[in-house]
Order: structure tokens, then C-alpha cells, then sequence
């Protein structure tokens, strides 16, 4: 049995669908369904009716202990996690105490019940400014935001509790995500919005809405910030490698997900209005502040070692992003 830490958010429901989809139907979600939500949980339990769900939160260590008792876990995939880089700012100690100590948390319940192996949905975050592109595994890890140094604190907790306890992890390394599931069947539900393409896409249902482009002078080929975007469902599938990985190696490590080919902002606007059939307005402002210009993984060792590869092209994940706006809209709609 898995269990899926954060299953009711964007990318963790994603997995738990995928994992499903591909045998792996005995399922634990535990989420506090702080940023996730009930209705994407009952939509997988509708398509997998083996799935058990537990309202509970990390940083309640007998909530998280109760699941292990409850039930027999094999492994565990760990999404569950706060996610906004500008929050994490404002508000430090919210990240540290969600995100590290409700990890140490987990990862004590793992070992107090012998469940040794665990894929931990980490990010380009730990990286910070980069010091030269295409990012690898190696590049100094140097966050720039509470967000980052959580993930990274993580890691390295992983790492001691290897040495100690034998716990092996597979570490993931995100860059930017994007997509939905290609039969709307889950995507991306956050609120507030604060990723690039979802609120592209949301201007299509609010006339009213100007987007901003965060300065159009750096020296790339446009002039606007150049990212990795990697298709969600390609992710997911890296994280059934990560499991077999682990399965067979029982060996810590860590992988960039990351597609190799950067897109510029002003490109990603041009392909969502391909998608959409629609001229979406913006307006160019002032850079931020820690914005650098280009990030952009190198995923050879993904590719070499977990035989993965990306196999959706940036138009099909809007695509698929955009018919899940749709159904997303109409269901807001419908419960007003």
C-alpha cells in the first residue's frame, strides 16, 4: 500500500491518479486539505474506489502515526507541502513548522514502523541564482527564499536519517510544472492563483483581468525570463520510476525534472492564445527583485538513470490546462 502525503493538491492528485492508473490502486491520501480540496479527492475515489482517504496534518504527530497503524504501508510519496515562494517571505514560520517539521514528523513514523522508502517531491528552488545553465544535480544548492531553504533543510534530513536509520529517499527536483490531466479529470486548483499559465488561462473567463510581464529588457530572445516547463503527467511518471527505483536499488538520490528547452514568458502567452483562439492582454512592469534570467535543467541523469522521458509538448499541456479551466469554471459556476 502507498501512501500519498498531499493527494488532494495539483500534483500530489495527479500521482495518486497515475499510480492507479498504472497497478498501483491501494492508496492512503492524508491531506489537511489546507490549499487541497475534498471534491479532487472524491473524483479519485470515484475513478479508484480503493483509495483511503484521512484528514490529518503532518505536524500532528499522532494524526501521522494513526495512518501507519491503521494501515500497511509499503513506501510513501511526500507532496504535502506550502508552495508559494512570496508567502514564505512574509511568513517564514509558517513554512519551517508546516513544511520541515511536519516532514520530520513523517519521517519518524516511517522509521518507528519500518517503512524505509519514501519519494520526496523536492525543487529548482534549492538551486537559488544560478551559477550556470543548464542546472545539474551538482550546482551549489543556495535558496533564496524560506520556500527553498525548506526543501533543502529537508534533503539534508534525508540524508542524516539514511545514515541513521537506513531510510532511503528519492529526491525530485521540480522545475516549472505545468498542465492537467488530459480527461479534466484533476489540474490545477489553487487559491490564490499565483502561477504563470493557469492565470493566463483564467483571463479567458474574466475580461476585466491585465496581465503583468515582469520586465521585457533581460538579455535573452525576447527580452522576457526564460523557464524549464515540464508537463505534470510527465512528472508523475517520474515519480513511478523514483518508486521503482527505489524498489530495486534501495539507494538514496536526487533527479532534476526539467524538459532541457526553456520557453520564454512572452512565448508562453503566444502559445496560450494559439490554444485559446484568444488575443490575451498584458502589460510589461517592472523586473522583481531575485528573478534570474534563464533557469533551465539538465535532466540527462532522469533520462540515463530512471529511463524517463517528457513526452508532452508545451501546446499539449496548456491544451490540457486550458480544457481544465473550462470544467473548473463551469463547476465554480454551477456551485454559486
Amino acid at each position: 500500500m502507498i501512501l500519498i502525503t498531499g493527494a488532494a493538491g495539483y500534483i500530489g492528485s495527479q500521482c495518486a491518479l497515475n499510480f492507479s492508473i498504472n497497478k498501483y490502486d491501494d492508496i492512503v491520501i492524508f491531506d489537511n486539505l489546507s490549499t487541497g480540496h475534498i471534491e479532487t479527492v472524491k473524483k479519485l475515489q470515484e475513478i479508484n474506489p480503493k483509495i483511503q482517504f484521512i484528514k490529518g496534518d503532518l505536524k500532528n504527530k499522532e494524526e501521522i502515526s494513526n495512518v501507519f497503524n491503521q494501515y500497511k504501508i509499503d513506501a510513501v510519496i511526500h507532496f504535502a507541502a506550502l508552495s508559494q515562494v512570496g508567502e514564505s517571505v512574509i511568513n517564514p514560520s509558517l513554512y519551517y513548522s508546516n513544511n520541515v517539521i511536519g516532514t520530520i514528523n513523517l519521517l519518524n513514523s516511517m522509521v518507528e514502523n519500518n517503512v524505509l522508502k519514501i519519494v520526496f517531491s523536492s525543487t529548482a528552488a534549492t538551486y537559488g541564482e544560478p551559477e550556470y545553465i543548464p542546472i545539474d544535480e551538482n550546482h551549489p544548492q543556495n535558496p533564496i527564499n524560506p520556500y527553498g531553504n525548506t526543501k533543502l533543510i529537508i534533503e539534508k534530513v534525508m540524508d542524516d536519517f539514511d545514515k541513521a536509520y537506513n531510510l532511503k529517499s528519492v529526491r525530485l527536483r521540480y522545475f516549472n510544472v505545468i498542465g492537467a490531466d488530459e480527461q479534466t479529470r484533476v489540474g490545477e486548483w489553487h487559491n490564490p492563483e499565483t502561477h504563470l499559465v493557469p492565470n493566463i488561462l483564467k483571463s479567458v473567463f474574466k475580461n476585466d483581468v491585465k496581465f503583468k510581464i515582469f520586465g521585457d529588457d533581460y538579455d535573452t530572445k525576447d527580452g522576457t525570463c526564460i523557464r524549464d516547463y515540464v508537463d505534470v503527467i510527465d512528472l508523475c511518471d517520474a515519480h513511478l520510476l523514483a518508486l521503482e527505483y527505489l524498489k530495486k536499488y534501495n539507494k538514496t538520490d536526487v533527479f532534476n525534472l526539467g524538459t532541457q528547452e526553456g520557453q520564454s514568458v512572452k512565448e508562453i502567452f503566444n502559445i496560450s492564445q494559439d490554444v485559446t483562439n484568444q488575443k490575451i492582454e498584458y502589460e510589461i512592469v517592472e523586473k522583481r527583485l531575485g528573478d534570474p534570467k534563464i533557469l533551465l535543467a539538465n535532466s540527462l541523469k532522469a533520462r540515463s538513470v530512471l529511463n524517463w522521458q517528457p513526452k508532452r509538448t508545451t501546446f499539449d499541456s496548456i491544451k490540457n490546462a486550458f480544457e481544465w479551466e473550462k470544467s473548473l469554471n463551469d463547476k465554480l459556476k454551477a456551485s454559486n
